[in-house]
């Protein structure tokens, strides 16, 4: 990643500050093609790049580059009209959103890429559902109108279906024909009244209105006014007075409305055949918020004279060790300022994976922060230390997998390399499973996984394997049983000796152990009582079963010693060997652990959804509307841990990649019949 020597600042002039556009949208949408045209259309780049020839500014990675889809953020600088731009490029997949919700956080406005097809649709529900939900500006671009057959009435009525914030079309289709699925050729501008002709590799041409689209026209533009006046009461005047709005009033609103994410613009294209690019940028540049109002949204006071910076991703280099990428929300950052504990040295913009030198960043700008050691991604910092921030939480795990690594040594390696992971991926999770003894990578789904392992091996030459994720089974018992354990070893000089008996009795779900002694007339002496506990928990540590034993009460009752022989060692064994001998009489019985899960779907795969739950032995509690996402449904549900581990591949395989999950522990219970006993045998076979 080279870094030139030639330092550069971002403090020239211009009408705007530095803006920023994210790109978001479902897998496929065309959010990498249209980020070369975008790039392209402004110069930045001289020639378009395709993912089928590996040679995309975004999806620059061996990952992405392998699987054909963007794994992870791409950042790049432009101007557009000499207005500094920084356009982000985010992962389409469910499995990387972490990204995108990110990114989207620190953005003066997304563009949502959607496919044309109206029944992809659905798939962009929880994107638009967490912009309205943190109120971030956006708008759509419906991608791949390049063919005939493309209905945009049907994919817009679908879109309002699931967006909060009321749609506005911003222009209308022209066609080859008079039919809705005539291949589509050129747009009318419903603000400027201007039809304008697409033409290949060049920019639309202005042409003559076509005459059969006056009426349309006239229809979408009435549409666009009453929605506009819903915010604005002297707007709805002129309407009710039948005056017509000059064009710069309409676009002060579009504006104003927008940056207060009261409306949705809708734009449409090709960005394959960079059909619509330009009038997307002019909207972006005349209609996106400015960096004030990204500022006032995460807690900032631009016009503060503080220099204060959000970070929002966090990268491990082995070249700048933690590479923090910023934007600058107040004030000038300049090369060797101190932002919190950290001195910045080699400040710098970002293209994807190359790097410039900058003496300065304005507000508004992403810079890239090198050897940064105490700063994370949601981390609010001025030059005199963190700040609160209001930075959403990463996404709940979904999905696991157990690690081992094949050279002995590597663990701590290993402990360390996931550290750094979950640091660039907040979504990302792993921990030391205490009932199973394994460790557990967890994330979004299989292809998260595997990426973060490649990572694994390729940055860190690790060597590792994959295993299925334990389930922590334990046991209990059923009735109360007694028991005598003897130990009793004689070699040369003293020998050893120890005997205690307890009795066992069955506790209530989740009450734990209980252990408490009734010896009297001093059968075992005081200072061996304790000695006896510790046996007695090691031998719960295993039960007859082959799992930890819970929910039991133990009693010493009786006992005897050797005034010579007798010694902690020797009574710790006869409460071992007692516990064992009274579980095999006590009933045991297999437990398994048990989730509170709660389900959410689009409420047209709700039924589909308790077929899961159903086919997974799960039970359902409950269903309710989902409070504050129109059009779904939560279901309550308790599910064994053991079918929970993967569940995220089938639920959105019926959901169209559009379902999730939450759960948490909830309690243990009894698991009989043949399942338990394949169970069991598994356990036994394991521990020979």
């Amino acid at each position: 990643m080279p870094m030139p020597s030639t330092a550069r600042s971002t403090t020239s002039p211009g009408t705007h500050p530095p803006r920023v556009a994210a790109l978001i949208g479902p897998y496929s949408s065309g959010k990498t093609s249209l980020f070369e045209s975008l790039l392209c259309a402004t110069g930045r780049i001289h020639r378009k790049g395709t993912i089928r020839d590996h040679n995309t500014v975004g999806d620059n990675n061996p990952q992405s580059r392998t699987r054909e889809m963007s794994t992870e953020l791409t950042c790049a600088q432009t101007t557009y009209l000499d207005e500094e731009w920084h356009f982000i490029d985010c992962p389409g997949s469910v499995d990387f959103a972490q990204d995108a919700r990110e990114v989207a956080m620190i953005c003066d406005v997304a563009i949502v890429v959607v496919d044309c097809d109206p029944a992809r649709v659905m798939t962009v529900a929880p994107i638009l559902k967490f912009l309205d939900r943190n109120r971030i500006p956006h708008l759509i671009f419906i991608n791949k109108t390049d063919h005939a057959g493309v209905r945009l009435r049907d994919n817009i009525d679908a879109l309002q279906s699931i967006s909060e914030r009321p749609l506005i079309l911003r222009e209308i289709p022209i066609r080859d024909g008079d039919g809705h699925d005539d291949a589509i050729t050129g747009f009318v501008d419903i603000v400027s009244e201007r039809a304008y002709q697409y033409l290949e590799g060049q920019p639309s041409k202005l042409i003559t209105m076509p005459s059969t689209l006056a009426s349309r026209e006239d229809e979408a533009r009435e549409g666009l006014l009453e929605t506009l006046a819903d915010f604005d009461d002297d707007l709805l005047e002129q309407i009710l007075e039948d005056q017509t709005p000059a064009p710069a009033t309409i676009y002060d609103n579009l504006k104003q409305d927008l940056g207060r994410d009261l409306i949705v613009p809708v734009f449409f294209g090709s960005a394959e055949q960079d059909h619509g690019i330009i009038r997307l940028l002019k909207a972006l540049r005349h209609e996106a918020p400015a960096a004030d109002v990204c500022a006032h949204r995460l807690g900032v006071d631009p016009d503060d004279q503080k220099t204060i910076v959000q970070i929002f991703k966090t990268l491990h280099l082995s070249h700048a060790g933690r590479f923090c990428f910023g934007r600058v929300l107040s004030g000038v950052l300049k090369n060797a300022d101190a932002l919190g504990a950290d001195k910045l040295s080699g400040l710098c913009t970002i293209f994807a994976d190359k790097h410039e030198k900058l003496d300065a960043a304005r507000t508004g700008a992403i810079v890239g922060l090198p050897r940064i050691e105490h700063l994370r991604t949601g981390s609010l910092v001025a030059t005199d230390g963190l700040i609160d921030s209001l930075w959403p939480d990463p996404l709940p795990p979904l999905y696991e997998t157990g690690l081992e690594v094949t050279k002995p040594g590597d663990d701590v390696k290993l402990t360390e390399a996931l550290r750094h992971l979950c640091e660039q991926d907040r979504s990302l999770s792993f921990t030391h499973n205490d009932s199973t003894g394994q460790l557990v990578l967890a994330g979004q789904g299989d292809i998260h996984l595997q990426c973060a392992l490649a990572h694994l091996r390729d940055h860190y030459h690790l060597e590792i394997t994959t295993t299925a994720v334990l389930t922590g089974y334990q046991e209990t018992i059923r009735k109360p049983s007694s028991a005598r354990g003897r130990y009793k070893k004689q070699t040369g000089g003293h020998g050893q000796f120890g005997d205690a008996a307890i009795e066992l009795r069955p506790l209530g779900r989740g009450e734990g152990f209980d252990f408490s002694d009734h010896i009297v007339g001093g059968a075992i002496p005081r200072q061996y009582i304790s000695a006896v506990e510790k046996g007695i928990r090691d031998g719960l540590r295993c039960g007859p079963l082959g799992f930890p034993v819970i929910d039991v009460a133990v009693k010493l009752v009786d006992g005897s010693y050797h005034t010579v022989d007798s010694s902690d060692q020797a009574f710790q064994m006869a409460g071992r060997i007692a516990t064992g001998e009274a579980l095999g009489n006590a009933g045991p019985v297999l437990l398994e652990p048990v989730d509170r899960c709660t389900i959410s779907i689009p409420s047209d795969f709700t039924s589909k959804a308790q077929r899961l739950v159903s086919t997974r032995r799960g039970q359902i509690l409950g269903f309710n509307a989902k409070d504050g996402w129109q059009g779904w449904d939560e279901i309550d549900v308790q599910m064994p841990t053991s079918e929970t581990a993967d569940m995220v591949t089938e639920l959105r395989s019926l959901t169209q990649g559009t379902g999730f999950f939450t759960r948490s522990y909830s309690h243990m219970q009894e698991l009989t019949g043949k399942q338990a006993d394949t169970i069991v045998t598994q356990q036994q076979k394991a521990g020979k």
